[in-house]
């Protein structure tokens, strides 16, 4: 087993009025490697000036986790699998709609890693099996609720 930390810090500035909700939402996110990096309520929750756009927000976060932990367990088990990938890049997508009791929730995340491989890649049909491993290995996958779907793009590239 393993612990993992992360140190979330904000402070009211004295110009701020938090009982009338004008106060910042931009706060530091500090984590155990020692990356340190500003997070905020995204723009579209919490208007300008209250939030900072620059500011990495925990919908992105979440939906980041997500992304990272599957191409890092889909990298392993590639390799376990002797295939070579030199580049692998996502654009995930997380979307928020009402669930049953009217709350806000990133009920949908979709992950579209575009894999380059070295040499022989893989078929579709083991390309689809590793996502499918990966996915069901992914830490973050499995401690969330929401429906998290991998739809590759296809990179096949001759051997």
């Amino acid at each position: 087993m393993s612990v993992h930390t992360a140190t979330v810090r904000w402070t009211l500035k004295p110009e701020e009025d938090f009982p009338r909700g004008r106060y910042s939402r931009a706060h530091t996110l500090s984590f155990d490697g020692g990356v340190t990096t500003t997070g905020s309520a995204s723009p579209s929750v919490v208007p300008l000036p209250w939030s900072d756009p620059a500011g990495v927000d925990p919908e992105e976060m979440f939906v980041a986790a997500l992304s990272a932990c599957h191409m890092l367990t889909f990298l392993d088990l590639a390799r376990r699998a002797r295939f070579v990938i030199t580049a692998y890049a996502d654009m995930a997508e997380g979307e928020m709609t009402r669930n049953d009791h009217g709350a806000m929730w990133i009920s949908t995340v979709t992950l579209r890693p575009r894999i380059t491989y070295e040499g022989a890649p893989p078929s579709e049909a083991e390309e689809t099996a590793l996502h499918e491993a990966a996915h069901h290995a992914c830490f973050i996958a499995n401690s969330v609720l929401t429906d998290v779907r991998v739809e590759p793009a296809p990179t096949r590239q001759p051997a």
